[in-house]
């Protein structure tokens, strides 16, 4: 009895003097946009966050704000490079990460080579390398340190523009594609890890005004405020909506 008090004491010190373990997320793609700004968010709420870029040596606004925020690790890493995976794998072998956000993503370079009869190929096949095994990849990657968490999560960035329902016009046919695709895979994987207790989700951010879409004459949201909609979607994500497509609002993808 007296021992059981003193593990609950200590736990409940613990929380009090605030040396509980802080809730883990690494975040892919952070140098800018939607990735950066999931760091910025997760730092201020007092998260460790695990930022990860390609090239984090010119990721000048990433590693200023990484100076401000004693609780951002920036860390190498090209999803689609084995090899990074496995050293950043290795590096955070044990460690666990609460939610596993997939957000990088390329777009192809735009309409120029995503036009009928002016289709380069090469571009289709990157793309889904970065947008949806990529994911895939990560999330097998780390299926341990997630498993490790409380939270348990899996959250990809995904796209409406991945909605079969809503086609409309024959334009960037590889980005479209490769997030279709990534729907599935993360909707076939949350089905493979249920009982393991991984909640798996996909997140639509809407248009965005980012790097990304800059040159996209449409209305567009603000990052914080897409970011802010999203992480509340993540904060309200329930282990039995896993595999569900949901927009930065919380409403339902049709696929």
């Amino acid at each position: 009895m007296l021992k059981h008090y003193l593990i609950v004491a200590g736990v409940v010190s613990a929380l009090l003097c605030g040396t509980a373990r802080a809730e883990t997320v690494l975040v892919t793609g952070s140098n800018r946009g939607i990735g950066f700004e999931f760091v910025k968010q997760y730092a201020k709420r007092g998260w460790t966050v695990i930022a990860t870029a390609r090239k984090p040596e010119k990721a000048e606004a990433l590693k200023a704000l990484s100076a401000q925020h004693s609780n951002i690790t920036i860390d190498k890493l090209d999803v689609t490079r084995d090899d990074e995976i496995a050293a950043l794998v290795t590096k955070y072998k044990g460690q666990p990460i609460d939610i596993l956000i997939n957000n990088a993503g390329i777009s192809g370079g735009g309409t120029k080579y995503q036009i009928p009869h002016n289709l380069k190929y090469d571009v289709l096949y990157e793309v889904i390398k970065v947008n949806a095994v990529g994911p895939l990849k990560m999330a097998e990657a780390f299926e341990e340190n997630v498993l490790a968490s409380r939270r348990k999560m899996v959250m990809s960035v995904s796209s409406g523009m991945g909605s079969l329902t809503r086609v409309e016009g024959a334009y960037l046919h590889f980005y479209r594609t490769s997030k279709a695709a990534l729907n599935m895979l993360m909707r076939v994987y949350a089905d493979g890890v249920r009982d393991k207790g991984i909640t798996v989700g996909l997140l639509a951010p809407g248009a965005t005004d980012t790097d990304f879409m800059a040159n996209v004459p449409i209305p567009k949201g603000k990052p914080s405020e897409r970011v802010a909609g999203m992480i509340a979607v993540i904060d309200s994500f329930k282990p039995e909506m896993s595999g569900s497509f949901l927009d930065w609002q919380g409403k339902t993808v049709p696929w």
